[in-house]
């Protein structure tokens, strides 16, 4: 009779095992189902909403503008997000990008206030729905002449000497061959028209927040040796640039006799004398016959 009864509660406990089981299951299901309502449908639910576009202006003003610049024209940092994207350009990509971040550029994840305050995943929807709203819906024909401003990029208007396309040209300053795509015509012309009013950024590096900007440098070594150029990378004690050689060099600061750092870009002012307007045009056009391939 022992014997039996102990069988018995031994089948009792079984049962309330696999009773909590099974509802510890339910109850982690039902968590998925209620914490990823928007994030997991991978389709926008606000899509052609103009209401909605709206709230999404506010929270890209707040959280994405000082990167991609107000109207998500493009800024210092940031492409132009009324045009083609090179990280996907479907709803669900652009929201993955947002939420995410993307690996090896400056684009931070919106989660745990990486992008300004932080946004929930309805913000997120709400930015994609605005950026969509923005967007060109025809890409516009280039004014210039693609072919004429890829002669002058690679000739007389020396550009190709600092800038590289495609894997062929200079070092000094950013490769060019996504600009035409990512950079409006608006921010292209005053890059070249007033290059040190926006500094371009560098090279990205994963252990910063930011990359370092074209700051341009100036040092004289302890033999008495003056250099110009670029800074690639500095620290408290040691600073790395790029001279007008593309001579690449690291200087541990104190055994310098001095070096200068300037918020003005290497490149040259291309006024109306050095580029006339239809020119500018012209290299206008090839950024963006070179950038849209």
């Amino acid at each position: 009779m022992p014997q039996a009864n102990s069988h018995k509660a031994a089948l009792r406990k079984s049962g309330l095992a696999l009773r909590f089981s099974s509802l510890a299951c339910l109850l982690f299901f039902a968590s998925l189902t209620v914490s990823l309502p928007l994030f997991a449908q991978e389709k926008n639910p606000y899509a052609g909403d103009a209401k909605i576009a709206k709230l999404g202006e506010y929270q890209f003003r707040l959280n994405c503008a000082f990167c991609h610049g107000l109207g998500a024209r493009g800024g210092g940092r940031g492409p132009d997000l009324t045009r083609a994207k090179h990280h996907g350009n479907s709803d669900a990509e652009i929201f993955h990008n947002i939420h995410d971040g993307i690996a090896g550029t400056a684009m931070p994840a919106a989660t745990n206030g990486g992008i300004g305050v932080g946004m929930s995943d309805q913000e997120i929807w709400q930015v994609v729905t605005y950026i969509r709203s923005v967007e060109v819906k025809a890409p516009t024909k280039p004014e210039g002449n693609a072919e004429h401003g890829k002669e002058l990029f690679n000739g007389a208007a020396g550009c190709s000497t600092c800038h590289m396309i495609a894997g062929k040209g200079g070092r000094l300053g950013p490769d060019l061959t996504s600009v035409g795509a990512s950079r409006s015509a608006e921010y292209l012309v005053e890059s070249l028209r007033n290059p040190s009013r926006r500094l371009a950024p560098g090279i990205f590096e994963a252990m910063k927040e930011f990359p370092e900007e074209y700051v341009s440098v100036y040092v004289v070594t302890a033999d008495g040796t003056k250099l110009t150029g670029v800074v690639l990378n500095e620290d408290q004690f040691t600073l790395q640039m790029l001279d007008s050689r593309e001579q690449l060099h690291l200087f541990e600061k104190d055994k310098l006799r001095s070096f200068e750092k300037r918020r003005e870009s290497a490149m040259p002012v291309y006024d109306q004398k050095t580029l006339s307007d239809k020119d500018l045009r012209d290299v206008i056009a090839y950024l963006q016959s070179v950038g849209g391939q």
